[in-house]
């Protein structure tokens, strides 16, 4: 266990490269299990969750060989199909291993997941989807067990958009005998880069970025190499880092159009940024101005930069709404806010922040993964000493987020406990 101690340092200054993206990566490494050829992947992030996921494959029988660019994955001795409860609860995202092993092996077990505690995030969709492709699903003692003879294509309609339950059939339905049609489905640019994988091992696959994705199942998929995009949330908070510290900082190695509604916020609360290809330029400003927001499904703003922004705010002069529309407890980052003398107060689903006020370092917990990355950029600017407890959240999905911030001039210790 480990905290971390932040001093305010004023402006950041320099560059900082972005990391491959956690949300892509998990997915792309589920989707190994379907084939029994090796899968590489490169620019995979150096995350706990992205470990967790590897030990998972690992326990299911599969090759994990860790490479000096990414990580080799080798499903040939595949022989389980049962997934640990103390791996799932740590991570949500091994729900992502169902449809692959039930594609794949004809058989799923898989415990309801856990991971933040930042409101419900149910998996029926997930299962109602998969028992449209044939697959007989039973929930019993906490488990989802699940098993079929080969999965058929089909109609799916999601009524609620839903980023891991789109991921899931994507990858069930390449396997499957048919077509299979998912309508309303979800446009992150992960997914998109998941279909590009499944693609480069012989998957059929036309729609990925719509909402209408069509696959053509065929009979077994085979070894690919692989990069995983860059990581658009890092990519934001470093936006954010240099914003709440009215910095200059070079990002490299990103994709500014992931995040263009993000990006087009920013400018609205008086930003300056360039974007040059690959990388983002946050040039220094004189102030912001407070400006309201709703999170919304992409292309929308992220629900994932909502706390991040939440911080900018409490910088910028006036009164902004935060309105929060995809989960229903995702503000707990303001309570330890408002212990650093932050103006927030919330409403249901709105939080309303007045700013600008000088934050008071002081002792905060983290509750989530963007929780805990809101509360570092606010201690970037407190006065005194900030020491963020439960830092856990923070390493299962940022890559070094405290060494780089470092490099660009930042005072952050991480003191073991």
């Amino acid at each position: 266990m480990a905290k971390l101690v932040i001093q305010g340092n004023g402006p950041l200054n320099g560059r900082v490269a972005i990391s491959g993206a956690k949300n892509s990566a998990l997915p792309c490494l589920t989707a190994c299990i379907l084939s029994s050829e090796p899968v590489t992947l490169t620019n995979v992030p150096q995350v706990d969750d992205v470990a967790t996921m590897c030990t998972l494959l690992s326990e299911l029988g599969m090759g994990v060989r860790n490479l000096s660019h990414g990580v080799e994955i080798d499903g040939s001795s595949i022989h389980a199909h049962a997934t640990r409860y103390d791996l799932v609860k740590a991570m949500r995202a091994s729900i992502l291993a169902l449809g692959p092993l039930l594609a794949r092996l004809g058989r799923a077990e898989i415990s309801l997941p856990g991971g933040c505690a930042i409101g419900a995030r149910p998996v029926d969709l997930h299962i109602n989807a998969l028992k449209q492709l044939g697959a007989e699903i039973t929930l019993e003692h906490g488990n989802i067990e699940a098993r079929c003879t080969r999965l058929k294509g089909t109609e799916i309609y999601f009524d609620k958009v839903t980023v891991t339950g789109t991921e899931n059939v994507l990858m069930a339905a390449t396997l499957a005998e048919g077509t299979t049609v998912i309508h309303n489905a979800a446009l992150e640019p992960e997914i998109e880069d998941l279909a590009h994988l499944l693609r480069a091992m012989g998957a059929q696959i036309k729609g990925e970025g719509t909402s209408t994705i069509a696959i053509e199942g065929v009979r077994e998929l085979k070894g690919a190499t692989h990069e995983v995009i860059p990581d658009r949330i890092e990519t934001g908070t470093y936006v954010c880092a240099a914003a709440i510290t009215a910095g200059h900082l070079f990002i490299d190695k990103c994709r500014p159009n992931h995040l263009s509604r993000f990006l087009e916020q920013m400018q609205r609360v008086g930003l300056p940024l360039s974007v040059n290809g690959d990388t983002i330029e946050v040039k220094p400003h004189t102030g912001l101005l407070g400006k309201d927001v709703q999170t919304m499904p992409h292309p929308g703003f992220p629900t994932d930069m909502q706390a991040q922004y939440m911080a900018v705010m409490t910088q910028a002069k006036g009164r902004s709404l935060i309105t929060e529309s995809i989960f229903e407890n995702r503000f707990m980052h303001a309570v330890e806010m408002k212990r650093m003398g932050a103006d927030i107060r919330i409403d249901g689903h709105n939080a309303i922040v007045t700013g600008p006020t000088n934050l008071s370092g002081t002792d905060v917990q983290a509750t989530d993964l963007r929780a805990s990355a809101s509360l570092v950029l606010a201690g970037l600017v407190a006065d005194g000493e900030t020491v963020i407890h439960e830092i856990q959240h923070l390493a299962r999905g940022y890559d070094r987020l405290d060494e780089k911030l470092v490099m660009a001039g930042a005072r952050i210790e991480r003191v073991a406990i």
